[in-house]
C-alpha cells in the first residue's frame, strides 16, 4: 500500500507539471489575445475615455481657434498698419523725386547756352488765388531780389508761363499766359525746317479746353496739328525761342483770309512749383556805351 500511494503522488504531481507546461505554452501562444472578460473591460473604459476626450478635445480646439482668431486679428492690423506706412513712405519718395527733377531742371536751366545773355533768378511758387487760379501767382522773389515788371518768366525745358506783373519788396505776381486779362499779346511763331517761318499772335485761352489762341496765321501758311509755337521775339516783351505750346486744331476764320490755331500750353501752368525769372542782360559797345 505505502508504494501504491507513493506511486500515485509521483502520477499527480507529473501530472499536475504536464497540464501546468502546456497551460504556459498555451499563454505564450496566446498572449495577444484578450480573455471576454479582459475584452468587456476594455471595451468600458474605451468608450468612457471617448466619452471624456472628445468634449475636451473640442473645447481645447475651441480656445485654439479663438486665440488663431485673435492672432489674426492682431497680424492683419499690423499689416494695415505697415501698408499704411509704406504708402506714405512711397509718395514721400514720389515727391521727393519729382522735387529733385525740378531742381535739377532749374540747374539745366542756368547753365543753358540760349540764355546765357540772360540774368536768371531762380525762385518758388508760394501762393496761388483759387479765383484767379488762370491767373496769377506769387513768387518768393522781389524788388530787393532785383525783380522786375515785365520780366519773362519760364519753368524747365524754356516753357513759358508768363510775366512779372507787379513787385513788392520780396514777392511778385506773375500774369500767366493763360490770364485772360493780359492785355499784352504775345508774338509767336512756328519755325519750319523746310519752309518759311509762320508768324501769329496769341490772343487768348480758352479755359474751358484749356488751350491758347494762335490768331492772325497767314491764310497760305502751313500751319499743322504737333507743331511747336515758340516767341518770336518781335514784340519786344518776350525773348525769342521761348516755347509757348503745342498745336492741337487748326481752324480758317469765316472770312476765309486768316488761319486760327489752339495751342496746348507746354508747361503745365496747374502744377506750379519752381520757375525761373530771366532778364538780358545790358550789352556794351567797344566805347563802353550801352546797346539796344
Amino acid at each position: 500500500m505505502p508504494s501504491f500511494f507513493s506511486n500515485k503522488k509521483l502520477i499527480v504531481l507529473l501530472t499536475s507539471l504536464i497540464v501546468l507546461i502546456a497551460l504556459i505554452s498555451y499563454s505564450l501562444k496566446e498572449g495577444t489575445r484578450s480573455t471576454l472578460t479582459e475584452q468587456f473591460v476594455q471595451d468600458i473604459v474605451g468608450g468612457f475615455q471617448y466619452v471624456v476626450n472628445v468634449p475636451a478635445r473640442y473645447v481645447a480646439g475651441f480656445f485654439q481657434n479663438v486665440d488663431d482668431i485673435n492672432n489674426a486679428y492682431k497680424e492683419n492690423k499690423r499689416l494695415k498698419e505697415n501698408l499704411a506706412d509704406y504708402a506714405s513712405v512711397e509718395q514721400e519718395n514720389r515727391d521727393l523725386s519729382m522735387q529733385n527733377n525740378e531742381l535739377k531742371a532749374q540747374l539745366n536751366l542756368l547753365k543753358d547756352p540760349v540764355l546765357s545773355d540772360f540774368k536768371k533768378y531762380s525762385a518758388t511758387m508760394i501762393g496761388r488765388s483759387s479765383d484767379q487760379w488762370n491767373q496769377l501767382i506769387t513768387l518768393d522773389k522781389g524788388k530787393v531780389n532785383g525783380i522786375k515788371n515785365g520780366m519773362p518768366v519760364i519753368t524747365s525745358g524754356r516753357r513759358l508761363i508768363g510775366s512779372i506783373s507787379k513787385t513788392g519788396n520780396f514777392t511778385s505776381k506773375v500774369s500767366l499766359i493763360s490770364d485772360q486779362q493780359n492785355v499784352n499779346q504775345i508774338s509767336a511763331v512756328i519755325e519750319n525746317k523746310n519752309s518759311q517761318p509762320v508768324f501769329g499772335m496769341i490772343e487768348g485761352y480758352d479755359q474751358n479746353k484749356g488751350v491758347l489762341l494762335f490768331q492772325k496765321i497767314p491764310i497760305k501758311a502751313n500751319v499743322k496739328k504737333g507743331q511747336i509755337v515758340t516767341t518770336s521775339g518781335l514784340s519786344g516783351k518776350y525773348t525769342k525761342g521761348l516755347v509757348i505750346g503745342t498745336i492741337t486744331h487748326v481752324t480758317t476764320d469765316q472770312y476765309g483770309l486768316t488761319k486760327a490755331a489752339e495751342v496746348k500750353p507746354a508747361a503745365n501752368l496747374n502744377d506750379l512749383s519752381y520757375v525761373m525769372i530771366i532778364e538780358r542782360k545790358a550789352q556794351t559797345s567797344g566805347s563802353g556805351g550801352k546797346g539796344n
